[in-house]
């Protein structure tokens, strides 16, 4: 367990900003000492970076708490979102470089105002907030969370991953069996009923997700056994074909 203190010193992040987003419900501690401070594991640093990673492509706050608090978030595809972006902004600064490295060689009336130019960077920027943020299931998924409580959260997720279970139960089986096709069947109507339209597109996004090896997988695995995951995802891509 790490303080407050200890964060803000590894990551620059201030005191008063990590306050903040325990008291707007964004990054709630793990614990608190006997004196009150509050304590986060590694559970919290992961979110903390999810949270920045947010920042950086310049997603408001609100709009952070609802995606890394929807339950079929995909880590690694904002990952991937967020190292072209970085690629974008180091290539502008490389050019930056270059223009003053020509000023200096010829004199501060060398003009190159392209190299100011960020359009490319913020287009990117937009597109990926609008994927996370625009998107016919997303909203549909607000619209649907936004009437359930906590517990009823609990319960759901809960209940998607009993559906999980029963995938591990016949995981050494042929996923195209009637069982594995029924059980994917019922997975994506729990999907449809609960959170958002699961079309085929929608189905073998989140089969990809399931095996992909980051958290989902890990817990799925847990609930069903090792290699519940990628069973997941042949019987999807048997139900979509």
């Amino acid at each position: 367990m790490m303080t407050v203190k200890e964060i803000a010193e590894m990551t620059g992040v201030s005191v008063r900003t990590l306050q903040y987003y325990d008291e707007i419900g964004l990054l709630p501690p793990a614990n608190r000492s006997e004196s009150g401070y509050r304590l986060y594991d590694d559970e919290s640093l992961e979110r903390l970076q999810q949270i920045l990673l947010f920042r950086v492509l310049e997603f408001s706050l609100d709009d952070i708490g609802k995606i890394v608090g929807d339950p079929h978030f995909d880590k690694m595809r904002a990952l991937e979102q967020q190292i072209e972006l970085l690629t974008l902004k180091k290539e502008h600064l490389e050019n930056l470089i270059l223009l003053a490295k020509g000023m200096k060689m010829r004199g501060v009336n060398h003009m190159d105002l392209t190299a100011f130019d960020t359009k490319k960077i913020d287009e990117y920027a937009k597109q990926a907030r609008e994927s996370w943020g625009d998107t016919a299931a997303y909203k549909e998924f607000e619209e649907k969370r936004r009437n359930r409580s906590k517990t009823e959260e609990t319960m759901l997720a809960s209940e998607l991953m009993d559906i999980f279970g029963e995938f591990g139960k016949i995981k050494d089986s042929d996923p195209g069996s009637e069982k594995a096709q029924a059980l994917v069947s019922t997975l994506r109507d729990f999907i449809s009923k609960h959170y958002y339209n699961c079309n085929n597109e929608m189905l073998m996004s989140l089969g990809r997700l399931y095996s992909g090896g980051g958290d989902f997988t890990k817990n799925i695995d847990a609930k069903g056994g090792e290699g519940t995951g990628e069973f997941v995802r042949r019987a999807i891509e048997i139900f979509t074909k």
